[in-house]
């Protein structure tokens, strides 16, 4: 049986303390998502399982059905067809979303109020600003996998982001990945203790000079 997005938050508050680089390294360098997709207010950073939402461009009647049924603790994923010139998310939605205890909202589109958003703390990830409305008209699709800027997004897949930028954990692989991070902070840690002792990442990493057997760069 596929665990409610409630009962599974317990097993995604553990990654809030990494950073987008390691899970995306831990995964095997893969579920990184299009860079473009950026923070919306300095210092948002998202946490949670995905609800995804697929809106056609110009409308957000679904973002809205969608923050209607969103369990506590669930990162709203959207996509709006590549439409950049309208705002499909504002003030009146995050209001809603943080009634309903969503984590935040990652869309490859536009939004808008970002002043509004950014003192409410509502965390927003997205690929542009547009003060442009949307309409709320056309039926969209709910809970289907999606493509967010190049990386597929399913529901319940862990989407985690901050200032780096954003990765998507595949949700059969959360655990698996959270170990293979766990070992790699530690590594981590290990080496820059190395470091601050006076080793070289040459050492550390196992990495070849190209140039051993030859003259410095720039000798005559």
């Amino acid at each position: 049986m596929k665990p409610s997005l409630a009962k599974t938050f317990d097993t995604v508050e553990r990654f809030v303390d990494f950073d987008p680089a390691t899970l995306y390294e831990a995964a095997g360098r893969k579920g990184n998502v299009d860079p473009a997709i950026r923070p919306a207010w300095r210092g948002a950073k998202v946490c949670g399982r995905a609800i995804t939402v697929e809106c056609p461009p110009c409308d957000n009647l679904m973002l809205h059905i969608a923050v209607a049924n969103a369990k506590p603790g669930a990162i709203i994923v959207a996509t709006v067809g590549g439409y950049l010139l309208a705002g499909a998310w504002g003030e009146i939605l995050t209001e809603a979303a943080l009634a309903r205890g969503v984590a935040g909202l990652v869309i490859d589109g536009a939004v808008r109020d970002i002043d509004a958003i950014e003192a409410l703390g509502f965390p927003v990830f997205s690929r542009g600003l547009a003060i442009a409305s949307c309409s709320k008209e056309r039926p969209g699709k709910l809970d289907v996998p999606i493509q967010l800027g190049g990386t597929a997004v399913r529901p319940g897949d862990l989407v985690f982001g901050n200032a780096d930028g954003l990765v998507v954990i595949e949700q059969g692989r959360i655990e698996e990945v959270y170990q293979a991070a766990v070992e790699r902070r530690k590594r981590e840690s290990e080496i820059i203790t190395k470091l601050r002792q006076g080793r070289t990442t040459l050492e550390l990493l196992g990495l070849a000079d190209p140039r051993d057997g030859k003259p410095p760069l720039g000798s005559a």
